[in-house]
């Protein structure tokens, strides 16, 4: 009997170990449920803190999104920087959504649905590199990335997913790879992503 609750005890004990894992932050909108995008199309990537990270965020979103197969197609950061760059109504549609979003916190459904006409996406999918640094933390020497997502709705504006999550890798003379560093938090980011 002892034996048994022992057992028990240490199940419960690693059970609740595991559990404590997940993203730093995350929301899921009740719409996510429903919402199976055939089609996203992920905005490139904001990193006017970390001009650094440009390119790689946008490369890995689009590698990994596409390892995974849940969407039909995935117009990634650097395909929907290049028709940014060639196609100015797409350019200022995009301009005018991401800057309500970031001054008022709206998500309008009009501009999001125009983006959605414009790529043929189902879905938006917004990046932000909070973090892309080597730093310090608690004595240890770090390579540290911080990103914030967000899934929209491309017909309706509704946001349908945010998350932030940050990963570190210590080290003591050798400096890890941001990239690298970068790819396994997109993986684990993209693991909690509604599909």
């Amino acid at each position: 009997m002892r034996k048994a609750w022992g057992a028990a005890a240490l199940a419960v004990m690693f059970l609740g170990i595991s559990g404590c894992g997940g993203l730093r932050y995350s929301r899921v909108s009740p719409e996510a449920k429903n919402f199976h995008p055939r089609r996203i199309a992920v905005l490139p990537a904001d990193v006017r803190a970390f001009p650094e990270a440009k390119g790689s965020i946008d490369r890995l979103f689009s590698e990994t999104l596409d390892e995974r197969k849940w969407f039909a197609a995935v117009l990634g950061g650097e395909e929907i920087g290049r028709r940014l760059e060639a196609d100015e109504t797409l350019r200022q549609v995009v301009a005018e959504y991401q800057a309500k979003l970031d001054r008022v916190s709206f998500s309008d459904p009009a501009l999001s649905r125009r983006i959605g006409e414009l790529t043929g996406a189902e879905a938006l999918v917004l990046v932000r590199v909070d973090y892309w640094n080597y730093t310090t933390e608690n004595d240890k020497k770090v390579g540290k990335v911080s990103l914030t997502l967000t899934m929209i709705e491309a017909g309706t504006g509704n946001i349908i997913w945010t998350a932030g999550h940050q990963r570190a890798s210590d080290y003591l003379i050798m400096k890890p790879d941001l990239h690298d560093v970068a790819k396994g938090l997109i993986r684990e980011m993209i693991d909690h992503m509604p599909h």
